[in-house]
């Protein structure tokens, strides 16, 4: 599968975040569909799989990331999420799935920090789709 048949779900309250992410990803083949926020990415879940979700933790909620996260894995169990996230800069706090709790929770399967580099972010969506 090449990455023009693959979707992906960006959700980040940053508008310029969303517009880059957006900008990259079309450019590397992706469709793409965002969303500012929790409410505005679960109207479009109603109606849309992605193939993958890039997911900011805190938006409208401060647990917005977390929520949507559990809600994408109950619909679509097989789709990947990335957490992308400056919880830690902003607050110190560290979120990571290095232990067996935290992946019992945590309902993402990769964690960046912002500001995540393109090329970071590009191989954890190609190791997460195994393209």
């Amino acid at each position: 599968m090449t990455a023009q048949q693959k979707t992906v779900l960006v959700v980040d309250d940053d508008g310029d975040f969303r517009e880059q992410m957006r900008l990259t990803l079309e450019g590397a083949g992706y469709a793409v569909h965002t969303a500012p926020g929790q409410a505005e990415a679960e109207r479009l879940l109603e109606t849309l799989r992605p193939d993958i979700a890039i997911l900011d933790l805190m938006m409208e909620n401060m647990d917005g990331g977390f929520v949507l996260s559990y809600k994408i894995k109950k619909a679509y169990p097989g789709v990947p999420v990335i957490m992308v996230t400056a919880v830690t800069s902003e607050t110190g706090m560290v979120f990571d799935r290095t232990s067996p709790e935290s992946r019992s929770w945590l309902r993402a399967d990769a964690i960046l920090a912002k500001p995540v580099r393109t090329e970071q972010l590009t191989r954890e969506i190609t190791r997460l789709l195994g393209a």
